[in-house]
């Protein structure tokens, strides 16, 4: 069994709004395509970590849920202690007794392709690898897959560096799986990043 846990939690301060309540210019904001997407791709058990905004992601995630998934909240009381302490969250949530791996993306990455989320989950169960990401020469994207028997070294991980230590750590056995995908390493930041890429008309489609 793969899971889904989808980091919420920023404050989006260089984005100047909740990044998490923009829409993606086809109907979703980016947190619902998120779900939409994962859940087109056959891993339909989500964990949303968020922050301060949690009562207004569940009532927005409430209004436009994918039929049929399982989507759980874990909500991060302090995330200025670093995007681990957001994972860590939701890997307590997502961890559970048959759980193979866990998919992990950010809410700043909402154009990841469902081709691109369904490639990572069949390389891991082809090829059993530790960590599975998208890649494409020397960009490294999302989603980031985690193995269950990692899951403890990402809980004793230095916050200092978070999950990075964790991917250093296993640099030489990290599957990187080429994809032909501008979602999966986009990552918006700025309102000049999300107005490009909104009007490049690239991601109207649904998921």
């Amino acid at each position: 069994m793969v899971k889904a846990i989808v980091l919420a939690a920023g404050e989006s301060r260089r984005m100047g709004t909740p990044k998490v309540f923009l829409s993606d210019g086809a109907g979703h904001l980016f947190i619902t395509r998120i779900l939409h997407t994962f859940h087109a791709a056959g891993v339909s058990d989500l964990t949303i970590v968020s922050g301060s905004l949690h009562e207004r992601i569940v009532r927005a995630v409430a209004a436009d849920a994918p039929r049929g998934a399982v989507i759980r909240f874990a909500r991060n009381p302090d995330p200025t202690r670093g995007q681990l302490s957001s994972l860590l969250r939701g890997l307590d949530a997502a961890d559970s007794p048959g759980v193979d791996a866990v998919l992990v993306t950010l809410v700043d990455v909402p154009f990841a392709a469902r081709g691109t989320v369904e490639a990572v989950v069949d390389a891991f169960r082809r090829m059993h690898a530790p960590i599975v990401r998208p890649a494409h020469g020397e960009r490294h994207g999302h989603p980031v897959l985690f193995a269950k028997p990692l899951f403890e070294e990402l809980r004793r991980a230095d916050p200092a560096y978070g999950a990075k230590s964790v991917l250093r750590a296993h640099a030489e056995e990290i599957l990187n799986l080429d994809v032909d995908d501008r979602g999966a390493f986009m990552d918006l930041d700025t309102p000049d990043e999300y107005e490009t890429a909104i009007r490049s008309g690239n991601f109207s489609r649904t998921p």
